[in-house]
């Protein structure tokens, strides 16, 4: 038996390569003679630029940058010739930030403009953004800031490029925007969400970004106005809402193209052709719940593997409303951990563990 093993990263805990690797040596446990390929993958979330890296032999960097998370921060990204893959998440992502410090309406993108600046001045010709993992609901705006556009408010005084200052904003002024012709920026969105109303970036994220029931609505409404004031043809296009909104922002500021993030990464990654000679395939991530089907890596993986092939989700937990398997190309889906620890802590520590076990007993079923 041949498995492909092609799980996301487990956030705050493993890699998507150190997951891979615990699925496998628990299956081998259980199945000794089976071959298996590692494909880690990422979606445009965190671990994109990793997941990049890892396939295609490309070179990991640090850049020390001033606005990471309003700080000065090393940030990692990915090199190939004069191509360059970043993940916003490593510069102002949820898991930067303690849940009970999270307010989006006051989180910086800034340091994503800073990024895009540091790399066109290196003469990076083809720069990759993974959006997703963010904490920011910004719409982009900080990033532009660093690019060089001013905000201004009714009185031609330039505001702070925050969340919670979108609504006093009445001109954008571009007379010092960094000249990015000849430059190809794409972004990699982990979700299919649009911008605004009930399914975009402030409903549907901004609770994990710590944004009230109040706060959520007023964001919404926010992002509506000032797109449909200065670039109306944004909204209601898919996956726009994104990264809070920077895939938006990145349309309008930048002049980027916006793409599937895991559908790029199989892509690159010659998936089709390793999927067909696997019997069986095996995804995963952290969660799997219902915003796992707006274009996460478990179902972009499970939608492209050959008809009649199984498919099996090992994740860290399975959430009340996934059920009816099979369901989006998805046969089965294991949870890893039989019951829940009294700390975050103690739950991380034990993932490789739980994983490997997970992975012995559906070796069993195998057998």
């Amino acid at each position: 038996m041949h498995i492909l093993i092609a799980p996301d990263s487990f956030k705050e805990s493993l890699s998507a390569l150190e997951v891979a690797k615990a699925i496998r040596n628990g299956l081998q446990a259980s199945l000794p003679k089976a071959t298996f390929d590692l494909m880690p993958v990422a979606d445009g979330g965190e671990g994109t630029a990793l997941a990049l890296a890892q396939n295609k032999r490309m070179t990991l960097k640090r850049v020390k940058l001033e606005h990471a998370y309003s700080q000065s921060k090393e940030v990692s990204y990915a090199l190939d010739h004069e191509m360059a893959v970043f993940d916003m998440a490593a510069i102002c992502g949820l898991e930067l930030i303690p849940e009970n410090e999270r307010h989006s309406l006051m989180v910086s993108t800034e340091g994503v403009g800073e990024m895009i600046r540091f790399l066109v001045n290196e003469g990076v010709k083809k720069i990759l953004i993974g959006v997703g993992g963010s904490a920011t609901n910004d719409g982009g705006i900080g990033m532009a800031k660093a690019l060089g556009y001013d905000f201004k408010d009714e009185s031609s005084r330039s505001v702070e490029a925050l969340a919670k200052n979108l609504s006093v904003i009445k001109t954008i002024q571009s007379d010092n925007q960094l000249d990015l012709s000849g430059i190809t920026i794409v972004v990699l969105a982990d979700v299919t969400n649009p911008l605004c109303g009930p399914d975009g970036a402030a409903y549907t994220y901004g609770p994990q970004k710590g944004l009230t029931a109040f706060e959520i609505e007023q964001v919404d409404r926010d992002l509506e106005q000032f797109y449909e004031d200065h670039f109306p043809d944004l909204l209601g296009q898919i996956s726009l809402g994104a990264g809070g909104g920077m895939a938006a922002g990145l349309r309008a500021f930048a002049g980027a193209t916006v793409t599937s993030g895991i559908s790029y990464l199989l892509d690159t990654i010659d998936f089709d052709r390793r999927a067909s000679v696997a019997d069986l395939v095996i995804v995963g991530e952290g969660r799997l719940d219902r915003q796992s089907l707006s274009g996460k890596a478990p179902i972009g993986v499970a939608k492209r593997v050959p008809s009649g092939k199984k498919v099996i989700a090992i994740c860290g937990s399975v959430s009340d409303d996934i059920s009816g398997f099979p369901i989006n190309g998805i046969d089965a889906a294991f949870p890893i951990i039989p019951n829940i620890p009294d700390s975050k802590a103690a739950l991380f520590k034990k993932t490789s563990v739980n994983l490997e076990r997970t992975g012995a007993a559906i070796g069993q079923l195998l057998l």
